[in-house]
């Protein structure tokens, strides 16, 4: 028997992820059953089960491979581009449903909780390692309050639609100059 290469195995994997972040974002966690993944997929359900276990072991890997890249420097300009990537990723992905979906399943599973924090914290890091004065009480605060309010207007594209980002990219940068 022919040996898969680990090319094909990875399009394999990206193929149910795809699937499944589509049907996730647009029937949530809950309504989204294994038989959907397969439909959505066109595999079967043994070609499934061989890369996951089951769609919590889905759910963990969208959300592991999930990245709102930050920009390199937190000006106006790449503040600004960074919300309209969040927007345009809501509109042509749903990415803002899917990451309201993420949230309230991390918030009934202590497995993606511990997911959901780890990037978190990361995001965190990142955004405190951009501001001037590292590690500071102060450089924390900003972190925080610079990651809540990127995680609220998320939120806000998911419930609300297609929003203006200009309001938010003005209270980020309110709270970096603070």
């Amino acid at each position: 028997m022919p040996k898969v290469s680990q090319a094909h195995l990875d399009a394999r994997r990206r193929q149910i992820i795809d699937a499944a972040r589509t049907q996730f974002a647009t029937r949530g966690f809950a309504g989204t059953s294994m038989t959907d993944l397969v439909e959505a997929s066109g595999m079967s359900v043994g070609a499934i089960y061989r890369y996951f276990k089951g769609k919590d072991e889905i759910i963990a890997a969208i959300c592991a491979e999930s990245s709102q890249a930050l920009p390199a420097e937190l000006t106006a300009a790449s503040v600004a581009e960074f919300l309209e990537r969040l927007r345009v990723l809501a509109r042509t992905q749903d990415h803002a449903r899917l990451v309201a979906q993420i949230y309230a399943e991390a918030a009934l599973s202590p497995r993606l909780a511990e997911v959901v924090q780890r990037q978190l914290d990361e995001l965190r890091h990142a955004v405190a390692v951009l501001l001037p004065g590292r590690r500071t009480a102060r450089t924390q605060r900003i972190a925080e309050a610079f990651v809540a309010l990127c995680q609220g207007y998320t939120q806000q594209l998911a419930v609300r639609g297609d929003l203006d980002p200009a309001p938010y990219t003005a209270a980020l940068l309110a709270i970096i100059d603070s």
